[in-house]
């Protein structure tokens, strides 16, 4: 399985700079492109690169993309059925993981699942994360707020995002330190675009992103 070293930043970040700008040159790349049997033939090239410092995580998905819908409109709201980009975080603590995912507009929906067995109203154990838990967390997209009807030409979009540390201490977890190891995985998909798919980073062994035996390492420098 492949890791993910999360460099330390050593002049300030910012989360919604383009990867043109040079900002993120030193940012690890990692390739989401483990593509399940049930996706479509449309499977959009997309990479992630984060970055941290002493006050959170940034990042930034880039998507060479097609197919392109996005309707969802606020937070929590179902953005996996849109254009969407993901990732599945573990700190360390065995206290579970937190699904950040992000529509390509920029709405997002986070859950703090401890167990993730199917059940009918969602998991085993879980609960969605009210505004105030996720006070701090802000994206940008370079797509507008609102994508629909679907745009079927090739198009390229960037999310950038920040999660602070905060987050994850309201939730239970300690701030990483240098060389501390959290694990996770990284998504890709658009389960109500007219050619859906689902990748991940790492590989799952079904069509099932909430596998925490398919996360890998993510290693704090």
């Amino acid at each position: 399985m492949k890791n993910y070293m999360i460099k330390k930043a050593v002049k300030p970040v910012n989360f919604a700079a383009l990867l043109s700008s040079g900002v993120w040159d030193d940012a690890n790349v990692a390739k989401i492109d483990n593509f399940r049997e049930e996706s479509s033939c449309h499977h959009p090239e997309t990479t992630l690169r984060m970055l941290y410092n002493n006050d959170g995580i940034f990042g930034r998905f880039e998507v060479k993309d097609r197919y392109v819908r996005c309707v969802a409109e606020k937070f929590q709201d179902p953005v996996c059925l849109d254009s969407c980009v993901e990732l599945f975080i573990e700190p360390a603590g065995n206290n579970g993981y937190i699904n950040f995912e992000f529509s390509g507009a920029g709405v997002f929906l986070s859950s703090h699942i401890k167990d993730s067995r199917r059940t009918a109203g969602g998991f085993a154990d879980y609960r969605m994360l009210t505004s105030e838990d996720a006070a701090g967390i802000v994206c940008a997209s370079t797509l507008p707020r609102k994508t629909d009807p679907e745009i079927t030409d090739d198009l390229t979009w960037e999310l950038g995002f920040f999660l602070p540390f905060t987050v994850f201490e309201r939730l239970g977890f300690a701030a990483p330190e240098s060389q501390s190891i959290w694990r996770g995985n990284f998504f890709k998909c658009g389960d109500k675009t007219s050619h859906p798919h689902w990748a991940s980073w790492n590989p799952v062994d079904e069509l099932n992103f909430h596998l925490p035996r398919c996360f890998s390492e993510i290693i704090f420098e």
